[in-house]
């Protein structure tokens, strides 16, 4: 806690002119000093044994005729009441308690306070500032290093040295989406090492959303695989399905016709001819026992 409380302490001095005695020795006040208090008057040296505080810094009695400050409870002769680093006086200066030591602004800052890393100038203690990564700032020298604007309590992105608003930052740095040309902030996809909004990344024939499933291209488009099965690839001669690669598939190629491995059998006995001689009998393909019984 800080502050600055001082006053002069004790009733008033008086003298008496007529029979009137220390309450304390009993000694006759005629002609002397003497100071009232609730239960009688007394004379100096008794007023200062019994009821004089005592000093928090020397331990020694303050005397009704020294200048005394006190702070929460603690009583200073004025030369005591000083800054505990600098032995700056503090009977008119604002002052700060450091466990139970007292020092002047100036130390306390010195010592115990950090300084802005824009200004350099000290941050003062109980004023409004921002620490990040071991540094401190004064609130309004914290700015956006591109609009110049005080960052404040708003959200920030450090890079390298530089601090930037959120705005700024994605203006400046964060990457477009290809199709919308829009800033991505988080997530996306890349696609032919480019960014892409998830939500914008889709196939070029039916529109569906591409993040997370099987596709494939052609001429540089993206397409689901049914799209791309469709319009593109090659029909199996046996159940007319696109043959599309996809989930391992292979296939078997004859002339101008394409099957998938699966569907490459024997038209008569259903056996595969996969790996193994065949007949071709018109549109149908035969293995060499069915076409030696024609």
């Amino acid at each position: 806690s800080a502050g600055l409380l001082a006053g002069e302490g004790g009733p008033q001095t008086g003298t008496m002119t007529e029979c009137f005695d220390c309450d304390n020795c009993k000694e006759s006040l005629y002609g002397r000093k003497y100071i009232q208090m609730d239960n009688g008057p007394y004379c100096i040296p008794c007023y200062d044994a019994h009821f004089a505080n005592t000093c928090d810094e020397c331990k020694e009695l303050i005397g009704h005729d020294c200048r005394e400050l006190y702070y929460e409870d603690r009583h200073y002769h004025e030369h005591c009441f000083r800054c505990f680093r600098c032995d700056r006086s503090l009977a008119d200066e604002p002052f700060t308690c450091q466990g139970e030591e007292l020092l002047c602004n100036d130390c306390y800052c010195s010592e115990f306070s950090s300084k802005c890393i824009a200004c350099e100038k000290t941050v003062m203690p109980g004023s409004r500032k921002l620490e990040y990564n071991g540094q401190t700032w004064h609130e309004h020298c914290f700015i956006c290093s591109s609009c110049q604007q005080p960052i404040g309590s708003r959200s920030f992105i450090p890079d390298k040295k530089d601090y930037y608003c959120v705005p700024c930052y994605e203006s400046k740095f964060a990457p477009r989406c290809t199709r919308c040309k829009k800033t991505l902030t988080k997530g996306g996809v890349t696609y032919r090492d480019e960014p892409w909004h998830k939500e914008c990344f889709v196939c070029t024939g039916c529109k569906t959303p591409l993040a997370g499933q099987q596709f494939t291209s052609q001429d540089d488009n993206p397409y689901c695989v049914k799209c791309f099965g469709s319009l593109y690839a090659k029909k199996c001669s046996a159940c007319t399905k696109p043959i599309t690669g996809f989930g391992g598939g292979k296939y078997v190629s004859f002339e101008d016709r394409h099957w998938h491995h699966n569907c490459f059998n024997c038209a008569r006995c259903n056996t595969s001819l996969v790996g193994k001689g065949f007949i071709p009998d018109n549109d149908e393909i035969l293995c060499r026992d069915c076409s030696s019984d024609l």
